[in-house]
């Protein structure tokens, strides 16, 4: 048999192990900031670039696409050529796919903390970034692709299952989740409204979660936890029904994150359904993946990295027992909008994807120096201590999830809420934001121990260099089934009908759920009195959107009697047709401002346009103990109207019924009520005598307070929840 010399391309897998630990620390990091701002809220007072609102997204992204998205290609370039017995493809689309990603990742750090967001979640860059995205992520499937087409191994592992639903399914859904209608090279707003842009949005949300921070650790899982312990995997049966049903079941369950909501209840009994299904194909994975280590205990005890690999793959089976639990609507009732979800991510996001990171640079690093670790007890040491971060970081905010749903659902005999003032249960739970912050500082440590270990380990090895290796030449590969062979084990040896069959498998349930949404119209039934936003509201709601508002407030009151009594009327589908993109948003850290403009509404009435200003200079003013930071920019600087016109017309394309005379006339419209809220400021003896001083001192420099930011902002909120009554949602 001919026996043919190759190189692997370790240079690559370098580069992508160094990005990921650089980014790691640059996410976390900002995530350790971001925790420390519920306890010091005024940290980076006046700062705008570095508000709250801004960061969090930075942090998800940087974490989420940056650390574990670098440790992915990592680990798929390594063990994709030894699997296949083949060097990558293309050297040339190798280095595309690095160097695109840091550039996505360079320009999502600079946008996003200039407030450049879409804000639905996981998804906030706009579209110039997600058009690079997509190119980067063909790249990286051809080169996959050619080279399974080119390999020396007739069959494909497991782990090549998963990275091929891993490429095909990220595709689809950033693609379909992304569309939208430029407004100018850095503003865009989605095709989809309301509730069929919430569906979409959870639809690449949830699946995010599977197919980009699941299914490719799953794939890695399958290579490096049997190649560690020297052991093959424990069933291979049970890692085919693992994959299929996995990749079946998972598309559908985006809707648990809608319960309650004003989506279709067919919707979201679908979504609970194949939630609850998710149990079997997650744990069939888990118990793969740890009785694959039966047998080498004893070394697990002493090996740091098989440590970090079978707390990891524990934690995936807790984060995937909790989803699914989550899903059932009496348990999501207590659930959402509380920290018990924050909870529930991190221990996904530390241990899953977190320790499978380490584990997976713990090991490879020495090899491709050829040396050893510089220090096991090092490692040893940020396992413990990481371990030890988690469970703090993590308890607590159970804890706080508890607290914050039980206040809120809390009645007095008289049949008034307990907790009438939202701050209440805000500091109830300040004791777990500390705790939680002091369980992301070990976290941090360990991280940083990762960094000197690695460090030294380098400098005391030898340059990484391309490795040799050498494989049979595989010969022509029969398209028909052998004799005997059972049908799974033809199509391994078949990588194109393998990827059509699970694209197809993942379209299905996004098929199902979403025509509908989008294509039945009774799905979605209007209200005759909600109106398209006026141009001065438009722009306020951008303004929202730019300071990352929705991460702490939602707009979604659900048809609980707590909810109501505190919030107002619960919401109706036909409210958010205008809505470009949806703001319902997924935790509560302020109240829900869905009713926010409602004058006597059950909770605290309609709050004067003074109100607002003052609380968006010094919210601790209006409310004390509040945790929210001041926006104190917005009320300096001047709002741009240059392109409100351009943003109505792309509003027109989408259907929003502004006519041609409105567009035209925006500015004038614009102008008439922005008048009427600076008249209600100047009310306020103290904010009269204030822009007065400021007039004196700048003259000619001065900004009307009609053209300052802040007022657009406060026509949004005033807007907010005003189209509805009980009799108009009848």
């Amino acid at each position: 048999m001919e026996m043919q010399q190759f190189y692997y391309d370790n240079k690559i897998v370098k580069k992508f192990l160094y990005a990921s630990i650089l980014f790691g620390v640059v996410g976390m990091l900002v995530g350790l900031i971001v925790a420390f701002m519920f306890l010091f809220p005024n940290l980076t007072d006046g700062i705008s670039w570095l508000s709250f609102g801004r960061l969090r997204p930075l942090h998800t992204n940087a974490v989420i696409f940056a650390f574990v998205g670098n440790a992915i290609f990592a680990g798929v370039y390594y063990s994709l050529q030894r699997l296949l017995k083949a060097r990558m493809y293309s050297d040339v689309l190798s280095n595309i796919n690095f160097w695109g990603w840091q550039l996505i990742i360079v320009a999502a750090a600079i946008t996003l903390p200039l407030g450049i967001t879409t804000s639905k979640e996981y998804a906030e860059l706009e579209w110039p970034i997600d058009i690079a995205i997509a190119l980067v992520w063909v790249v990286f499937g051809i080169n996959m692709i050619m080279t399974i087409l080119r390999r020396r191994e007739r069959h494909l592992y497991v782990a090549i299952w998963f990275y091929l639903a891993t490429f095909v399914t990220v595709a689809v859904l950033h693609i379909f989740n992304s569309l939208a209608l430029p407004v100018s090279a850095l503003k865009s707003y989605s095709v989809y409204a309301g509730v069929q842009d919430a569906l979409v949005q959870w639809w690449y949300g949830h699946n995010a979660v599977a197919f980009f921070l699941t299914t490719p650790f799953l794939g890695l899982m399958y290579y490096f936890v049997p190649k560690i312990a020297n052991r093959p995997v424990y069933s291979y049966r049970l890692s085919i029904i693992h994959f299929w049903s996995l990749i079946f079941i998972y598309i559908w369950a985006g809707p648990h994150h809608l319960l309650y909501t004003a989506l279709p209840d067919w919707a979201q009994n679908l979504g609970v359904v194949f939630s609850i299904m998710l149990i079997a194909p997650s744990w069939g994975g888990m118990i793969n993946g740890l009785l694959t280590l039966r047998g080498v205990w004893d070394k697990v005890r002493v090996d740091p990295v098989l440590k970090f690999f079978v707390v990891a793959i524990t934690g995936y089976g807790m984060a995937t027992f909790e989803g699914p639990m989550l899903s059932l609507k009496n348990v999501n009732a207590i659930a959402h909008y509380t920290d018990w979800i924050v909870a529930h991510v991190h221990v996904g996001a530390l241990a899953w994807n977190g320790f499978m990171t380490f584990g997976m640079i713990y090991w490879l690093i020495p090899r491709m120096t050829k040396t050893k670790l510089y220090s096991t007890a090092l490692a040893n040491f940020h396992f413990w201590i990481g371990t030890l971060g988690i469970i703090l970081y993590a308890l607590p905010m159970y804890v706080a999830g508890f607290t914050q749903a039980s206040m809120w659902k809390q009645f007095k005999p008289d049949g008034t809420l307990e907790y009438g003032n939202f701050l209440e249960t805000v500091t109830e739970i300040m004791p777990m934001y500390a705790m939680r912050a002091i369980g992301g500082t070990l976290f941090f440590i360990g991280l940083l121990i990762l960094v000197y270990n690695i460090i030294r380990t380098v400098m005391a090895g030898q340059t990484v260099e391309d490795e040799l290796a050498e494989a049979p030449a595989l010969t022509t590969i029969s398209a028909n089934r052998l004799k005997g062979e059972k049908w799974h084990t033809w199509l391994e040896r078949r990588p194109i009908q393998l990827t059509i069959l699970a694209t197809v498998a993942i379209l299905i349930g996004g098929i199902i759920q979403i025509i509908p949404t989008i294509m039945v119209k009774s799905n979605i039934p209007t209200i005759a009195s909600v109106k398209p936003y006026t141009p001065l509201e438009l722009e306020g709601r951008d303004l929202y959107i730019r300071e990352g508002c929705n991460n702490c407030h939602s707009q979604m009151i659900r048809p609980f009697r707590s909810e109501v009594v505190r919030y107002g009327e619960y919401s109706k589908g036909g409210e958010f047709v205008y809505d470009h993109p949806f703001l319902w948003g997924s935790k509560r850290t302020g109240p829900d401002l869905a009713r926010e403009g409602v004058t006597g509404k059950p909770f605290n009435g309609g709050r004067a346009d003074d109100w607002h200003f003052n609380h968006m200079w010094d919210p601790q003013s209006t409310s004390s103990g509040s945790i929210m930071p001041g926006y104190k920019w917005m009320i300096k600087d001047e709002v741009d109207k240059t392109m409100i016109q351009s943003k109505m017309q792309v509003m027109q394309k989408l259907g929003v019924p502004y006519t041609d005379e409105e567009v035209a006339n925006a500015l004038v419209h614009w102008d008439k009520q922005a008048t009427k809220i600076e008249e209600n400021l100047m009310k306020n003896k103290d904010i009269r005598k204030s822009f007065e001083e400021q007039k004196a001192a700048q003259g000619a420099d001065f900004i009307p307070v009609k053209d300052r930011e802040v007022v657009a902002l406060i026509a949004y909120l005033q807007r907010l929840g005003t189209d509805i009554t009980k009799d108009n949602t009848k």
